[in-house]
């Protein structure tokens, strides 16, 4: 229970996006009592550099990233001849843990992190256990053979399939996924200027 008071305090700060739980309607019941127990207090002030830490802790606890690699993916980025906000978008969607998310083999980051460190997840029939991974165009990943019985993949043929990003495809019979494209940069939640401005402060 504490762990989940705890990330329901983090969406009250960064945004209720950066956690699964945080879309629930629970959440939703234990905001609606916070606000009106807040009712008529006055709220603090936001400083520019605090703005900048939110944007970077949005992402940080979304992506279930360390501060460590994350500041690699920004300077890499940076350091990159492509566009720098493309570059950063295509570090974090094209790990291989957010990749088992997206294609919808798991509710939250935070499985498919799981799912990929216990061996669950293939690419390229080749068993791989590093979440951080960086799939690549015409990479396929599928879950192993001998894991394919477990609780966690029941009923994945009958999962949202429209949620599917355009540069993903998946065989919903024989759970396998290709990557199509490089994941396209559309508008999101998270201000990469912001962090960019944070690190290079």
């Amino acid at each position: 229970m504490s762990r989940i008071r705890a990330k329901y305090k983090k969406c009250r700060k960064y945004g209720s996006g950066i956690f699964e739980k945080c879309s629930s309607a629970k959440y939703a019941i234990s905001e609606q009592k916070k606000r009106f127990a807040n009712k008529g207090k006055r709220r603090k002030m936001i400083t520019d550099y605090g703005k900048k830490l939110i944007e970077k802790q949005k992402i940080r606890f979304s992506y279930g990233l360390k501060e460590k690699k994350l500041r690699a993916y920004i300077f890499d980025a940076i350091n990159s001849k492509n566009e720098t906000f493309f570059e950063i978008n295509k570090s974090l969607e094209t790990r291989l843990d957010n990749v088992v998310f997206r294609l919808g083999l798991a509710d939250s980051r935070a499985m498919a992190r799981q799912m990929v460190s216990h061996g669950h997840i293939m690419v390229n029939g080749r068993k791989l256990n590093i979440p951080s991974y960086p799939v690549k165009v015409g990479d396929k990943i599928s879950v192993r053979p001998e894991s394919r019985d477990r609780k966690f993949f029941e009923n994945i043929d009958k999962k949202e399939k429209a949620k599917l990003p355009k540069w993903l495809t998946f065989d919903y019979k024989k759970l396998e996924g290709e990557v199509r494209a490089e994941p396209e940069l559309e508008k999101n939640e998270f201000n990469f200027q912001q962090v960019i401005e944070f690190y290079t402060r």
